[in-house]
């Protein structure tokens, strides 16, 4: 059994699943509601896990989604997969927000970009699945990256592809983005797959969050040790 937990957007979900030979199956999955990560994260997994009969015993690696996105959110999800793993004994993946997103997409090479607020992007270039970069780029700056010649596709984590016009990424459609669903807790666990099978696992002591950005509490911070 494997759990996995996304936290980094506007609602955060939790998944198990079991690996077969060559897929995941999704056994149980359930979304939270913004601003409730802190309080409700561990007793949703804990209602998974008794929906299916289990307990953390049972699990034999923890998945999670370490940014970018929501500095709460993050640190919410990466600290309880964290605590989890280490109290239990079990192995632990972190997989990018980005790296996810670009796999959603199916194609080959691309530019994946999320809405980073004040009009910035967090954008990831990926080739066949291997990151070649992921940075914090204003929407000019994005928008130019993506005009370049040899870019990738650019690739929107967005739920309305229907209306791009009210879409966070609105300001790229001059670059024809491809828009896809935001990947959730289950679209990681049979992302990780390859890595579960293959026991590439993180390092808890050394594992960080992808914020790709400081928070506005650290700016805040330096400003006044400047001053």
């Amino acid at each position: 059994m494997l759990l996995s937990l996304n936290t980094c957007g506007n609602t955060a979900s939790v998944a198990l699943g079991v690996a077969d030979k060559n897929e995941v199956r999704i056994v149980a999955t359930a979304e939270l509601a913004v601003r409730t990560y802190s309080a409700r994260l561990i007793p949703e997994i804990a209602s998974l896990l008794e929906s299916k009969s289990a307990t953390l015993r049972d699990v034999e690696v923890i998945v999670v989604v370490k940014g970018p996105g929501s500095f709460t959110g993050i640190r919410v999800g990466l600290s309880t997969a964290k605590g989890l793993a280490e109290g239990a004994g079990i192995p632990l993946i972190a997989l990018s927000r980005l790296a996810l997103l670009a796999n959603a997409s199916g194609l080959p090479h691309v530019l994946a970009a999320v809405d980073a607020g004040r009009g910035e992007y967090y954008v990831g270039e990926y080739r066949n699945g291997s990151s070649l970069s992921e940075m914090l780029l204003s929407g000019e700056e994005t928008v130019a990256a993506a005009k370049q010649a040899g870019a990738g596709v650019l690739v929107c984590d967005e739920s309305r592809a229907d209306d791009p016009s009210a879409s966070a990424c609105s300001a790229l459609a001059i670059c024809g983005p491809v828009y896809v669903q935001p990947p959730d807790a289950a679209e990681a666990l049979r992302f990780s797959l390859g890595r579960f099978r293959a026991g590439d696992f993180d390092d808890l002591e050394t594992l960080d969050a992808n914020y790709l950005r400081r928070s506005d509490a650290e700016v805040l911070r330096a400003a006044r040790v400047g001053a």
